[in-house]
């Protein structure tokens, strides 16, 4: 191996036996990372990616596949290389954690749920590092702390379902660090962030691997990520590497023409600069027609006043309500027909419950919510299954709101079904248009949700969101598990029918370039207030709010000669959304900046 060079991937092959047959998950793909370089994988869901980094885990051999030719070279730590693919699994159990750690992309199944936080940080240093119990509590409060947790002490000993998805990740990241790993595999780590906490955990990341030297395989298909973190880039397509170079070659002179297509298909931040109105994105292959930008109308179809959702919090022997969440406190808004109103921010801020409450899939506390002039906090149940033909919603996982028993047509004629519209063959002609209408093809109307790819599951979930013609859909997060591409295309299919339909999407993001691309309006939540509120261009051209400054700095860029660095972010630490009974919030006030442009005046704790 060249000197240095800590993995090395020669011609890797890894095979599935399926019932079809063979099929190859990674065809021949060679790569090699040195100490202190960070390499990033980038390609679509199925191209390989992830079944390499498993690959050099040895934890393939686990999920069915089976290395079929290849070497796996590495570099331990007493000097000395070892085959990774011939080593027994006794031998990996010990590299494993301690000289290759592994970043999962989904904290909660990373996590064991049965046990704390700081059992599952201290066995691998007991196990790898022989410390005493007391020095493995003590490395493990300094390892949080690294990891910007707030009140280590506390937080170590909860359970993972105690902590939001952004503290899970970073003791999942905690735990990856804890025995000082040669060789660090990030499989996505970041994907289900916010923004904040992503260019936090970046930074992060970057600034352990500086000071520890570190190698970093990091595995994503978010470009702007590529930018901030890579030294190196790998592409790879459909089980193959189809393009390699450094990280400015592959941002300013992409050569093989699916690395242009992804490149094209990125949202960036600022493109949408003095423009008013949100328009459809112009990807490769399709016709570069100008797509007309989509104007709306000024008529309200949607008022929310004085918004206020609480979860209670019980404990104690006689689980009594000692506390509550104040998971969305006095909060206003106003959606116009045929426009987009995004609600962006961090998790934990509000903006997915503030979504739930207008439907009333949770009850608020008080407010109103008016749709087209009807009150839907004061309908009966009866009016409210009525009232809910006019409001669909999208959710973040088409795959836990799809019914994995059901074939794909009936899911979507299941809303016609349900309310009794039209005869069998009206449903079906019904299903077909809207099978049409999210590009799929019509055969997969007899297919099963497990038979799709996460966008197709997705497109499905907008198709039965539109099955009753809705004047409203609220989409929670609804491409943030796509692919860049299948994103684009879903994003551009969303903005086609706000033009062909009329219809007005509560858009709920946190994903700032996505969001710049499709909204009128914006309403930045910040611990369950709207803190800065506005047309899009002033919201983003003109931020007022610290907070809303802050959440711009954060986003990544694609574009590698915009890096972040650590300096830029100094966020402060999310105060708790949980207070006393006694607790009494002061109403949101605000002052108007420009027109329709208005920031919060009351203490937002930012």
């Amino acid at each position: 191996m060249p000197d240095g060079t800590i993995a090395r991937i020669e011609n890797l092959r890894v095979e599935f036996q399926t019932k079809a047959g063979t099929v190859a998950g990674v065809e021949d793909v060679s790569f090699e990372i040195n100490p202190g370089e960070t390499v990033c994988v980038v390609g679509e869901s199925g191209s390989g990616k992830s079944v390499s980094s498993l690959s050099l885990m040895r934890l393939i051999d686990f999920g069915g596949g089976d290395i079929a030719n290849g070497r796996l070279l590495f570099d331990r730590a007493g000097g000395g290389e070892i085959d990774l693919a011939e080593a027994d699994q006794d031998l990996m159990r010990t590299i494993r954690g301690n000289e290759i750690g592994m970043i999962f992309q989904e904290p909660m199944t990373a996590l064991n749920p049965v046990f704390t936080v700081e059992r599952q940080l201290t066995e691998g240093l007991r196990l790898h590092k022989g410390l005493s119990r007391s020095e493995a509590t003590k490395r493990a409060i300094d390892l949080l702390r690294q990891v910007r947790i707030p009140e280590p002490e506390r937080r170590i000993k909860q359970y993972p379902h105690e902590l939001s998805g952004g503290m899970r990740q970073r003791v999942v990241i905690a735990m990856a660090l804890a025995c000082e790993p040669r060789l660090l595999i990030a499989d996505e780590p970041t994907t289900a962030l916010d923004v904040t906490i992503q260019a936090e955990i970046l930074a992060l990341m970057d600034r352990l691997k500086r000071e520890t030297g570190t190698a970093v395989m990091f595995i994503t298909h978010d470009m702007a990520v590529v930018a901030q973190m890579a030294d190196r880039v790998v592409v790879m397509f459909r089980g193959n590497k189809v393009e390699e170079g450094t990280v400015e070659e592959i941002f300013e002179n992409p050569q093989h023409p699916y690395t242009q297509s992804l490149l094209a298909a990125v949202p960036k931040l600022g493109e949408m600069s003095g423009t008013d109105l949100p328009r459809p994105m112009r990807l490769l292959g399709r016709d570069g027609s100008e797509v007309p930008p989509i104007t709306g109308s000024d008529e309200v179809l949607l008022e929310v006043k004085n918004l206020t959702t609480r979860f209670e919090v019980k404990g104690g022997f006689f689980r009594r309500t000692v506390a509550n969440v104040h998971a969305v406190e006095d909060v206003s808004f106003s959606v116009n027909k045929g426009q987009t109103l995004s609600l962006v921010g961090e998790s934990g801020c509000g903006k997915s419950t503030a979504g739930r409450s207008i439907l009333r899939l949770v009850e608020p506390l008080n407010g109103s919510v008016l749709l087209d002039g009807k009150d839907i906090i004061a309908l009966d149940p009866h009016g409210l299954r009525e009232a809910r033909r006019d409001m669909q919603m999208v959710f973040q996982d088409p795959f836990a709101s799809l019914n994995p028993q059901m074939q794909l047509s009936d899911q979507v004629s299941e809303p016609l079904r349900n309310f009794g519209v039209g005869s069998a063959d009206e449903m079906r002609e019904r299903v077909e248009m809207l099978f049409d209408r999210v590009e799929l093809p019509r055969s997969f109307m007899q297919r099963y949700p497990h038979e799709l790819s996460g966008g197709q599951r997705q497109r499905i979930a907008i198709a039965r969101a539109l099955a009753l013609n809705p004047k409203l859909i609220v989409a929670d997060e609804a491409v943030s598990a796509l692919d860049v591409s299948v994103q684009a295309q879903v994003l551009n299919l969303m903005l086609e029918l706000q033009a062909d339909l009329g219809v007005s999407y509560l858009f709920i993001s946190h994903d700032m370039a996505v969001v710049e691309r499709v909204s009128h309006h914006v309403g930045v939540m910040y611990l369950g207030r709207i803190v800065e509120i506005g047309p899009r261009r002033a919201v983003f051209e003109n931020p007022q709010h610290p907070y809303t400054q802050a959440l711009m700095k954060a986003v990544p860029i694609a574009d590698p000669k915009r890096r972040k660095s650590e300096k830029d972010l100094n966020f402060k630490p999310i105060p708790s959304p949980i207070h006393g009974l006694d607790y009494e919030p002061a109403p949101s006030e605000y002052k108007e900046v420009g027109p329709g442009h208005k920031v919060l005046l009351t203490d937002s704790g930012y």
